[in-house]
Parts: C-alpha cells; sequence; structure tokens
C-alpha cells in the first residue's frame, strides 16, 4: 500500500527531528570531551588514582578546564594520566602547579583537580608532567578511625576502672575524697600554709621598709648617700692616714730615743744616770734659789733707800694710771 503524502511528511519530519537530537547530543558530548577546539596535553604520575576513569573531568581552581584522556600504569607504584586541557587555560597553568585527584562532592565521580602554585613562574607547555601529590585514601582515613576508637574503648575502660576505684575509696584520689582524717589534716596543712604566707608578706614588708627607710638622711646610710657628707667623710679619712703616718713617725722617734736612753746614749741616760751631775744640779738649783731670795732682799732695801725711794714711787704711780686707762 502506498504510502500517502501526510505519512511522508511525518516521516521526514520525524527524521530531520532524529538527526537535530543525534548531532546536538555529539556535540555536547564532543565539546564536554573537548573533542572541539583548541586542546593541549598534559599528564601528572600518581601512585594510586582512587578510582579515576576515563573521561572524568579536570578543574583548575574550581573551574572545568579539561577531562583524562588516558591512564597508563607504568609499574606497580607509578601510575601516568593523560589530560587533555583547553588550550587558552594553559598560559595560566604555571610549572609549579600541583595535580591532586578528589572527588566531585561527597558521593560524586572522582576528577584531578590542579592548584597553582605559589609565587612566580612561567607557564606550563604542551606535553609538560606537572607535580603530584597523593591525598589521603578513604580506605586509609577508615583505618586510621578505627584505630582511634580501638584506643578509644581501651581508654574508656581504663578511665572506668580508675572511677570505680575512686568511688571505692581506693588509691590518693580516693583516699583524699572519703577519709575525713586525712581531708582534716590536709585542712590543717592549708591552714598553717596560709598563715605562714601572710608571716611572710609582713616580712617582706617590714623588711621593705626598712629598705626604704636606708634612703633617708636621718640615719647613717641616708647620710653616706649624701654626695657632700661622703665626700667630708672620705677628707677625714684622708687627713686620719696622713696623721697616722706622722704619729707613727712620732712614735719611731720616741722609740729610738728610748732605745738610746737604755743603751747608755744621749743627755737623758747623762742626767739620769750620773749621780754627780745630779748632786751638782740640785746644789747649782738651791743656790739659784738662796741667790734669788737676796736679790729680793736687797731690791726691798732699795726701795726705801732715800736715794732710789722717788724713783720707785715714780714708777708705782706710772702702773697706777696704766691700770686705770686700761
Amino acid at each position: 500500500m502506498e504510502k500517502t503524502n501526510a505519512e511522508k511528511i511525518k516521516l521526514g519530519i520525524f527524521v530531520i527531528i532524529g538527526l537535530s537530537v543525534f548531532v546536538a547530543a555529539v556535540y555536547f558530548i564532543g565539546n564536554k570531551q573537548n573533542m572541539f577546539g583548541n586542546t593541549v596535553h598534559l599528564s601528572s604520575v600518581f601512585n594510586n588514582v582512587n578510582g579515576l576513569q576515563l573521561g572524568n573531568n579536570v578543574r583548575y581552581s574550581g573551574i572545568n578546564v579539561g577531562t583524562v584522556r588516558n591512564i597508563e600504569m607504568i609499574n606497580d607504584t607509578v601510575i601516568k594520566v593523560d589530560m587533555v586541557i583547553q588550550g587558552d587555560i594553559l598560559k595560566h597553568i604555571k610549572k609549579n602547579a600541583i595535580a591532586t585527584i578528589s572527588s566531585d562532592g561527597l558521593v560524586g565521580s572522582m576528577l584531578i583537580n590542579i592548584i597553582p602554585g605559589s609565587g612566580e613562574a612561567p607557564s606550563v607547555e604542551p606535553g609538560d608532567v606537572i607535580q603530584s601529590f597523593s591525598r589521603t585514601r578513604t580506605e586509609d582515613m577508615l583505618k586510621t578511625l578505627n584505630v582511634t576508637n580501638e584506643n578509644a574503648a581501651v581508654l574508656t575502660s581504663d578511665l572506668i576502672k580508675i572511677t570505680h576505684e575512686i568511688t571505692e575509696g581506693k588509691g590518693t584520689i580516693g583516699t583524699l575524697l572519703y577519709d575525713r582524717e586525712m581531708a582534716n589534716d590536709l585542712k590543717e596543712t592549708m591552714h598553717y600554709l596560709k598563715m605562714t604566707s601572710q608571716g611572710t608578706n609582713e616580712s617582706i614588708a617590714n623588711l621593705n621598709k626598712l629598705i626604704n627607710s636606708l634612703n633617708k638622711k636621718d640615719n647613717v646610710v641616708g647620710v653616706i648617700n649624701d654626695t657632700a657628707v661622703a665626700n667630708q667623710i672620705k677628707n677625714i679619712v684622708i687627713n686620719l692616714q696622713k696623721s697616722s703616718k706622722k704619729i707613727d713617725l712620732v712614735v719611731d722617734n720616741l722609740n729610738t730615743t728610748i732605745d738610746n736612753a737604755k743603751g747608755g746614749k744621749g743627755v737623758i741616760n747623762y742626767l739620769s744616770n750620773d749621780p754627780k751631775l745630779v748632786r751638782k744640779v740640785d746644789s747649782t738649783m738651791t743656790n739659784i734659789n738662796e741667790a734669788s731670795i737676796r736679790l729680793n732682799q736687797n731690791l726691798e732695801a732699795l726701795k726705801h733707800n732715800i736715794f732710789f725711794r722717788g724713783y720707785f714711787k715714780k714708777q708705782e704711780k706710772q702702773k697706777a694710771s696704766k691700770k686705770q686707762v686700761q
């Protein structure tokens, strides 16, 4: 049966719509996979790709700039990942950039995240291998968390034992909590410590008062702190030193004189040890005294002599007039 024109038109519209959808899908997928436009290749080396697959996104500073083109396992510890990057983004990626493998959200697919490097560095060139950094895997975090849980369980068990012993009054802490005698002793000890602390504070206060009083000028230390007084004391000490030297010289001379006298030398020894000379000196002094008495008698006689009486009266008048003037 021949198709009518209406059916032919419907078939043509369906084919056109299908081709349009197919072209749009190819363009969308190709654009997403960077199959169209200017692209370059970069690579990085990892020891574990953590489930990374072909076609996963490559991000630079949070922007999708390419896709994973190839994953090649070099050996058991080296895996090379080839990336297709948009050409206009290449100038922004520096040689010190670091590639890491992370997930798109908590449960999203894996992707490569390129982190910009710090400082100044030249831009990468097509075919360069950038540095990589392997983050901690989920399995490793779970293992660490498992070990942490086990340790927490052990600590909890030990803590329960310790608290149980404390509540039973065992150990130092339990004794302190439940032994009244020790609690009283500790209380008395703290009381005595408090009293001792108060006494110490009073002693320190008194000591501070004493130190402050030393700087006042009404005591010995304060006087010494006065510059003028200190200079006077210094001069006195210097004079005392000089006087001490002179006294030492006089004492030395006196000792020499005494030694000479003891040794039979000098006038003192001669006068003290010669009896004849002593008797002569005594007789001489006696004669001098007698002559002095006689001379006084003769002067008294002259005063009463008729020839010299006027002279002596004149002398007495002059003495009297001088006394009146004074």
